[in-house]
């Protein structure tokens, strides 16, 4: 009887660990944080109690992660990271990519580019990845002329040709969107326009699904194989939550897996 009781015991002590397992992971609101919700119920079927740190800047996540606040991360693509790598010295890794967001230029005054007038303010992201997408965007559109108009790593003084003498007013990602009625042009992410209430369908340039801009979950070199960082990965990755990314977002945001 002692024997049983003891096993009993220990049984209950193991799930009992294996229920506290805890997993910190950073995002932005939309979809990141979403996403992480969906898998949630799944993950503390499987023993990780997910908590999810909200962020509304880009900086933070990773400066989080890095200093080991944060478990993960998941809200950058592979361009982002490397930069913020190269550029901090840190190491963070790519776990598993999750979904595309397209990137588009939106206007509250004007239907179309052609309609921009000469010296029209155009707003972009002020980080130097995010700057130079979105001047290849305005290059492919035909707006500038860049010195090499498929270099995403392009920037301003690249700017070879602006025959309508746009004004481009760097400002950070979360700004954009709230920029959009104070400038002509702004080019938003699609996560802070879905949060805004902006219709991506409406954007007036538009780059969608290049595997290039794959959004990942991200974690410190040490503890891409933690059992909990696996089982978030695979959750993230699941039919489950392609269809939830389908259903969800309509086609505004696409599995990236």
């Amino acid at each position: 009887m002692k024997k049983t009781l003891i096993a009993s015991l220990l049984a209950l002590f193991s799930v009992s660990v294996l229920a506290n397992e805890t997993l910190t992971v950073g995002a932005t609101p939309v979809p990141h944080a979403e996403i992480l919700e969906f898998v949630k119920p799944e993950l503390a079927k499987q023993g990780v109690d997910l908590k999810i740190k909200v962020f509304n800047d880009f900086i933070q996540p990773n400066q989080q992660l890095a200093e080991k606040n944060l478990d993960a991360n998941y809200y950058q693509y592979r361009p982002f990271l490397d930069d913020y790598n190269k550029t901090r010295h840190t190491n963070l890794v790519p776990v598993v990519g999750v979904h595309i967001e397209p990137f588009g230029a939106y206007s509250s005054k004007y239907k179309s580019v052609k309609d921009l007038p000469n010296g029209a303010t155009i707003a972009i992201p002020n980080d130097p990845v995010n700057t130079g997408r979105a001047l290849v965007l305005l290059s492919e559109a035909g707006l500038i002329t860049l010195k090499n108009p498929q270099d995403p790593q392009s920037a301003e003084k690249d700017i070879t040709a602006n025959p309508h003498h746009f004004k481009i007013r760097p400002l950070e990602g979360a700004m954009l969107a709230r920029a959009v009625n104070q400038v002509d042009l702004a080019f938003i992410f699609a996560n802070y326009a879905l949060e805004a209430g902006i219709d991506t369908d409406k954007a007036l340039i538009v780059e969608k699904g290049k595997s290039l801009y794959v959004e990942y979950l991200v974690a410190r070199p040490d503890d891409i194989n933690d059992p909990g960082i696996q089982k978030l990965a695979k959750a993230l990755n699941s039919p489950e939550v392609r269809q939830f990314i389908l259903t969800r977002y309509q086609g505004k945001i696409m599995p990236g897996f």
